[in-house]
């Protein structure tokens, strides 16, 4: 990799960390109180847990044996005072945290998407809302992901041309890589240059599952 290129990288990567800390001042002063409500559900590779807003907006999406994962990303994007409250979605007892964090009496109707996008119904999940934190580059990434079309795959030296960046392609595989919204936003669907499998926050054999799967009901 040329020097010019590490240069950029390291310039991208400020930026980050940059853009990181000023998003997280930002979404703490904006944001009094933020309930988010938590439900599994059971796949063929594996138990997702999914969290989604008040609004039904999914904001984080994880396998259940990355739950202290799950708790910091949550934590990284909305702030310390994180609350998990185990009570029902429809209990009304008052809330001290910033965020409060329930457990689902009932499936979402994103829920609902994710189980018939695992039954091959691959394009139920394409119109659920998202909402995350991250900085304004993460969030062109995670953006440029819900575009690559079901059944296909893409570089990170194209994704990173996708959104006006081309040379920063280490900062977009860190970007991808911190992607809070499995399978929803499909991190899965990038690979090697040259086409292999590369790392994936749930393991390879997952993201050759999830692959594999899409190549057979893509329409």
């Amino acid at each position: 990799m040329s020097n010019a290129l590490n240069l950029a990288d390291a310039r991208a990567s400020n930026l980050n960390m940059h853009d990181n800390a000023s998003a997280m001042v930002a979404l703490r002063a904006g944001t009094s109180r933020l309930s988010l409500y938590s439900e599994a559900l059971d796949t063929p590779i594996g138990t997702i847990v999914l969290v989604t807003d008040a609004a039904g907006a999914v904001r984080a999406l994880d396998w259940s044996e990355y739950r202290p994962r799950l708790s910091r990303l949550l934590r990284l994007h909305y702030g310390s005072q994180l609350e998990f409250d185990t009570s029902s979605a429809d209990d009304g007892g008052d809330q001290t945290g910033e965020i409060v964090l329930r457990s689902r009496s009932a499936a979402s109707p994103a829920s609902v998407a994710v189980a018939r996008y695992f039954s091959g119904d691959l394009d139920a999940i394409n119109a659920l809302a998202v909402a995350t934190g991250g900085t304004p580059f993460q969030r062109a990434v995670w953006s440029a992901l819900r575009r690559i079309p079901t059944g296909n795959t893409t570089s990170y030296s194209a994704l990173a041309s996708v959104i006006g960046r081309p040379r920063a392609v280490r900062a977009v595989g860190h970007a991808n890589g911190s992607n809070p919204i499995g399978i929803i936003v499909p991190c899965h669907r990038v690979v090697g240059a040259s086409g292999q499998l590369t790392g994936y926050a749930g393991g390879l054999e997952r993201k050759r599952w999830l692959l594999a799967h899409e190549a057979a009901h893509a329409r």
